[in-house]
């Protein structure tokens, strides 16, 4: 069966409390989208938040560009990376991908 012909035959009314079994299922389904997809995504994001605040002069970094740096300074909004060769970069702080010299094989 396709889902449009099973709602339409709980809103047909023939039987009791037709209304009732809508609602539960309208219920049903908007809690398997918040567990299932939004309350992770929000978690998801504040660890990242989190993790993005937590970084300080001297740590591994890659951008979501796919930039590998060195922070070698922290403003507000802000990093200056240093890259490969004394590049330096002044990125926005939610462009950080991931950090702690995890994936940086550890350059010092």
């Amino acid at each position: 069966m396709e889902i449009s012909n099973i709602i339409l035959m709980m809103g047909s009314g023939n039987e009791k409390g037709g209304g009732a079994s809508s609602f539960i299922f309208l219920a049903l389904i908007i809690l398997v989208f918040y567990f299932f997809m939004i309350r992770p995504q929000v978690k998801k994001t504040k660890e990242q938040k989190k993790f993005r605040e937590a970084l300080k002069r001297g740590d591994q970094i890659i951008t979501i560009g796919g930039i590998h740096g060195k922070i070698v300074d922290v403003q507000e909004t802000t990093f200056t990376i240093e890259a490969e060769g004394g590049n330096r970069f002044k990125i926005e702080k939610s462009a950080v991908a991931t950090g702690h010299g995890e994936l940086m094989g550890d350059q010092k």
